[in-house]
């Protein structure tokens, strides 16, 4: 088996043990994750091996553009999450990393590390988002794009290091805004049609200019490197058919792995210390 295809059924395992959680099991070096998110707030939980344990997620609305606008709501998510997955393995949950959009790295880091804290979590280490899901992946060369809630993150890698990172302020928000305006509803009833996979196909004919511009944004940022693939993870990626409108208009082998949305908060625990 390849580290490739090792690494999806991984991500595999990882959605397997969200939907039904096993029997707990004692272990003792175990690694914690915390994704804070624009619209998802996830806590993931791995042994020793990589081999993932825990998962729990929660909509949330306490980050805007992969800044923190709400601090004691996300603090009061993470915590939530902390006792859940506590709950769920029968033992304490100690220290976590986390991750933050490249570019965002000076308040926004300290902010995010006092998250976990205030949490209960002893941080371990910060580290940007693309690079993150670039770890559970196994990348060694190519291009991440993380498409978020609220940003669009690039990270560039050649021979496993990553060689550059970028981010910009479009992601799954825009998309819902344009969900909104075509059909005329709530920005809250817009997020709900769009998380439905059974809409999918109806909505992407409207959302195809959005990912567009994202597929330009990821265009511009990786121009002069040589790239010649392009792995698509988070959240807003989920999307059927968002990965061919993206390698339509970059020209570009584009990869979506299943269940995008776990790959990155996957990574930030697979590199928790």
């Amino acid at each position: 088996m390849s580290n490739w295809d090792a690494n999806i059924k991984r991500i595999a395992r990882l959605h397997q043990v969200m939907e039904k959680p096993p029997t707990a099991r004692k272990t003792t070096n175990i690694k914690v994750g915390v994704d804070l998110g624009t619209a998802l707030i996830g806590l993931i939980v791995v042994d020793e091996s990589g081999e993932p344990l825990a998962g729990c997620m929660e909509w949330a609305s306490a980050l805007r553009d992969g800044l923190v606008v709400d601090y004691l709501g996300a603090v009061k998510v993470v915590a939530r999450l902390k006792e859940k997955a506590e709950k769920l393995l029968d033992m304490p949950l100690t220290e976590g990393a986390t991750a933050i959009p490249p570019g965002t790295e000076s308040n926004n880091a300290a902010v995010c590390g006092h998250i976990l804290e205030a949490a209960g979590l002893n941080l371990t280490r910060i580290m940007d988002e693309p690079t993150a899901a670039a770890i559970a992946l196994g990348i060694q060369d190519g291009a991440v794009v993380d498409v978020g809630g609220g940003t669009t993150g690039i990270s560039i890698l050649r021979d496993g290091k990553v060689i550059y990172t970028g981010d910009e302020p479009t992601g799954g928000t825009h998309l819902t805004l344009v969900v909104a305006g075509s059909h005329g509803i709530s920005y809250d009833e817009a997020e709900l049609l769009k998380r439905d996979e059974q809409k999918h196909r109806q909505l992407l004919p409207v959302l195809i200019p959005v990912i567009q511009k994202m597929a330009q944004i990821a265009k511009n940022h990786i121009a002069g490197y040589p790239v010649d693939k392009i792995y698509l993870v988070g959240g807003a990626t989920s999307i059927a058919g968002f990965e061919k409108v993206f390698a339509d208009y970059i020209g570009l082998e584009t990869i979506k792995p299943d269940h995008p949305m776990l790959v990155t908060p996957l990574g930030i625990a697979l590199n928790g210390k």
